[in-house]
């Protein structure tokens, strides 16, 4: 894979509002990946139909997502930032990866399983099912080398590697007519490829944060209650309150890490804070040890607003200010479609198609 250039990208579905959970574990590790790589990040809007067809407001969702992209750091000038479905390149390769795919790679998916309940799987639409081939499709068309996800999508980066592998594989003949194609080895095995195997970047100081109600649950933007999440447009007293509110337990902050075992509000509020102060959970107790929640709640406030107050002011500006943000997409989309063109005319002819 080292032969193919070194590619960043990821993208967020526009679907309700983003939260803390979002930028501590995705949007500023976005930041940060821009700094040393060639970056791409999408607002995935093909993908946000698949959970809810039809949006109240897709446009201003789309641009909700953009703007903070921007607003944390994101440079759109140095790097891409678009919509998805301004680069219909994303949904022609998806539909040759799901000639590709089986139906069974797709039925083991794990985020299939749990939203079709099972039992419920043939109400499901098709797009929901074909879900990871989208995804794969969304890397793959820019040959992406890198993506940062969460633990609970490295199953779809997996199955990415199987369908780069098994187009590499079933059309290992017709690559190696032309020029596109690299030698890497897969395993032991040398393989002439056109689509890299893509590497999954995980982990950052909060790659999971849960929910403010309860403990156990992750910090969802589809949860009913508003207050189970704090969101990036979130003023400061919607802050305070939402901290001052979340779930805890009556025993004092432990001094050591292991203190934290059987107390997942306790662990959650204080991975929040290690995330947000760049310190490792035993810093935060070593300050705050042997404390209270009415003293460390407070605390927590501050530092919450400091970091977020200012994303979400520019946040605001920025969407106040609609034809800023549609030429940043639509530059995006523009600069995306040259370089997906390029993969889907070599494409083209590996498959056979006539151009």
């Amino acid at each position: 894979m080292s032969d193919f250039k070194p590619l960043v990208f990821s993208g967020v579905q526009p679907t309700g509002n983003l939260h803390l959970g979002n930028y501590l574990g995705a949007i500023r590790k976005f930041v940060a990946l821009q700094e040393n790589n060639d970056c791409m990040y999408c607002v995935v809007d093909l993908h946000a139909i698949t959970a809810q067809l039809v949006h109240e407001d897709m446009p201003g969702q789309i641009r909700s997502i953009a703007a903070a992209f921007i607003a944390a750091g994101i440079d759109p000038k140095k790097h891409i930032v678009f919509n998805q479905s301004a680069v219909p390149q994303h949904a022609e390769l998806a539909w040759i990866f799901n000639c590709v795919a089986r139906i069974g790679w797709m039925e083991r998916m794990t985020q299939f399983k749990d939203k079709s309940g099972g039992k419920n799987a043939e109400q499901m639409s098709l797009g929901l099912l074909a879900y990871p081939s989208l995804m794969a499709a969304d890397i793959l068309v820019y040959r992406a080398t890198h993506v940062p996800v969460g633990d609970d999508q490295k199953q779809h980066l997996e199955l990415t590697r199987d369908i780069a592998q098994k187009f590499n594989i079933d059309f290992m003949e017709h690559i190696r007519r032309t020029d596109y194609g690299i030698d890497i080895k897969v395993g032991d095995e040398p393989v002439h490829a056109y689509f890299p195997m893509v590497e999954p970047l995980i982990g950052g100081p909060a790659p999971r944060v849960m929910s403010l109600r309860e403990g156990t649950k992750k910090m969802s933007k589809s949860d009913a209650s508003d207050l189970s999440r704090i969101n990036l447009m979130d003023d400061a007293d919607t802050i305070s309150k939402k901290i001052r509110k979340a779930k805890t337990d009556p025993d004092a902050l432990p001094s050591e890490v292991d203190g934290l075992k059987g107390r997942a509000e306790a662990d959650n509020l204080v991975g929040i804070y290690a995330a947000l102060s760049d310190k490792t959970k035993q810093e935060v107790l070593g300050e705050f040890g042997g404390q209270q929640f009415s003293v460390f709640k407070p605390a927590l406030v501050d530092l919450a607003v400091t970091v977020l107050a200012p994303i979400s002011g520019e946040m605001r500006r920025l969407m106040d200010d609609t034809t800023h943000i549609d030429g940043i997409l639509r530059d995006g989309g523009e600069r995306a479609r040259a370089r997906a063109d390029v993969t889907m005319k070599q494409v083209r002819e590996i498959v056979g198609f006539l151009q």
